[in-house]
């Protein structure tokens, strides 16, 4: 069998090949993490760092704490007061979706079953984050993100 021989030629596309899959790769990658980025918590973080200690003083006063599950295709968020009895909201506004990415959120319709608030949700295992928005019947906005391990 004849020996081919390694010329200058070679080295360069084994060179720009190499390089080429690399800057490729990188390329795509950029291009995936910018294109699923859910965007900005706020619009002007400024103006949310003035508010942040008047809210959290507001919602910490309503004593709210909140328990997410997910069991047989239904979600539910268990709303409790500092007593531990179920809390019935004026509104409660939520998304539920990943960590690291919009393209599997949903906004479920959330009723109260007298316990909490139950929603039908089909949840792929993994990682998920519920960001609720809940108003008390006195107007107090209460916000938080709660995150589910669905197995």
């Amino acid at each position: 069998m004849a020996e081919r021989e390694l010329t200058g030629r070679h080295v360069l596309f084994i060179f720009v090949g190499a390089f080429g899959t690399i800057i490729a790769v990188n390329l795509l990658l950029a291009y995936s993490a910018v294109s699923t980025f859910p965007g900005l918590e706020v619009k002007n973080s400024y103006v949310a760092s003035q508010e942040f200690n008047e809210r959290k003083a507001a919602q910490e006063a309503l004593g709210w704490t909140v328990r997410a599950t997910h069991r047989g295709g239904v979600l539910r968020l268990a709303i409790t007061d500092s007593e531990g009895q179920p809390v019935r909201v004026a509104a409660l506004d939520a998304t539920v979706g990943r960590a690291t990415h919009v393209a599997d959120d949903q906004r479920p319709d959330f009723r109260f079953d007298g316990r909490g608030y139950v929603a039908p949700v089909d949840l792929a295992p993994g990682n998920w984050n519920i960001r609720m928005v809940a108003k008390a019947p006195d107007g107090t906005e209460f916000q938080q993100r709660v995150v589910l391990l669905k197995e």
